[in-house]
């Protein structure tokens, strides 16, 4: 293959991430980009994108070429609005780099493991008024409620406060019609839902991750000590509760539906739990919650002998990088006894998803509770519901029928 026939096109491949055709399942489209355009162009929409694990844990890598600073999502580059300080997914360094040594400071590993039995006792909550029942919902019953639980342990903030932000988070993700009508992108964040909790939690310091923000010292791009402002907290809550919820959710759901797709494994796993953590790791790689990063192109830069020119937008497939055969021996196959080692679903470089060890407790204490009560299950398909966004991808709804 000459350099010029890598770009773009055998010209009947196309590629877009509002349609929902292609969205249902996307591999195919995708496997047919890595072959034959693995630098593609999409001419209704004005992006060109990566789909090789190489090329996008590269670009990935390289934030000085692709930049998050105007936002990592497709129509919100192209909106070309001021984004308000804090949220760290839609910033470069040196901003990026204070905000995000806050945010790993007072978000460790260590903290979010030790949630394991709240969110377990949410888990057991929840599903055990189900047993018997015959049926339950895996997103509205489970996946929808314990990612926003979670972060409110974390945060302290009271559950009415948790519900109102996740619904406000997956309205602003929706797509409408045939993808050319955009979402609108209110960037107001968190303000109406937090701000009176906030003024309450400075007067009442507590033992939580909120208290810990409104305390942090740091020092800013400029070199100047200081702690964060009263805006950059609601943009930094708004954002955690926000992102911390959608893509968790969306695994809740895939783990639903691919070992309903995949009993004989369920089998295994429900018989031998030491086997679910690597179960997750799978189903983070064979379907990851969140597929499609967008960035903006600070500089000329040169792929497979063609220029993609600075002001560009470069979409990178990670959720195809996850199934290429250049990385992974037969990709397509779900297997709980993969070495997966790094796949990218969480992203690489300086904006690796700081909640990565939280989804992980998640996803593994879900997959246990739900497993512990109900090892056979098939899915209701008639009454699922695939959700619609340009970027996080998964079930709004998948009620499953219980053995």
């Amino acid at each position: 293959m000459t350099s010029s026939e890598n770009v773009t096109v055998g010209r009947d491949v196309y590629y877009d991430p509002y349609d929902a055709a292609i969205d249902a399942d996307p591999y195919p489209t995708w496997r047919r980009l890595r072959d034959e355009a693995p630098l593609y162009y999409n001419e209704k929409f004005d992006f060109f994108a990566l789909s090789r694990f190489a090329d996008v844990e590269a670009a990935l890598a390289d934030w000085n070429t692709y930049r998050s600073g105007q936002g990592s999502v497709l129509e919100l580059i192209r909106a070309n609005i001021e984004l308000p300080p804090g949220i760290i997914l839609f910033e470069d360094p040196p901003v990026h780099t204070a905000h995000r040594r806050i945010l790993a400071q007072v978000f460790t590993p260590k903290k979010m493991n030790a949630l394991e039995p709240k969110v377990r006792e949410f888990c057991a909550r929840s599903l055990d008024p189900l047993v018997g029942a015959g049926r339950l919902d895996l997103i509205k019953d489970l996946g929808a409620q314990m990612p926003m639980r979670t972060i409110g342990y974390l945060l302290g903030i009271p559950e009415e406060d948790q519900e109102a932000i996740r619904d406000r988070f997956d309205e602003g993700l929706k797509l409408a019609g045939d993808g050319t009508e955009l979402p609108s992108w209110d960037m107001s964040y968190g303000g109406d839902e937090f701000g009176a909790y906030i003024d309450w939690r400075a007067k009442n310091p507590s033992d939580d991750i909120m208290t810990e923000l409104l305390t942090a010292q740091f020092e800013d791009e400029t070199g100047t000590t200081r702690t964060l402002t009263r805006e950059e907290i609601l943009t930094y809550i708004a954002l955690l509760t926000g992102a911390g919820n959608e893509t968790t959710t969306r695994l809740v759901g895939w783990a639903g539906k691919v070992l309903a797709e995949n009993p004989d494994q369920r089998r295994e796993l429900a018989a031998d739990r030491s086997l679910i953590p690597n179960a997750i790791e799978e189903l983070l790689r064979y379907e990851a919650p969140s597929p499609v990063q967008a960035r903006y192109v600070a500089h000329d830069v040169t792929h497979l002998g063609q220029t993609v020119p600075e002001g560009s937008v470069m979409v990178l497939l990670n959720g195809s990088g996850n199934r290429d055969e250049r990385r992974y021996t037969d990709p397509d196959r779900f297997d709980i006894r993969r070495d997966v080692g790094r796949h990218l679903t969480f992203g690489y470089g300086i904006h690796h998803c700081l909640g990565a060890a939280l989804a992980r407790l998640e996803g593994r204490v879900a997959l246990d509770e739900v497993l512990r009560r109900f090892p056979e299950w098939e899915v209701d398909w008639p009454n699922a519901v695939q959700a619609r966004t340009s970027t996080v991808r998964g079930w709004e709804t998948l009620p499953v029928i219980t053995g």
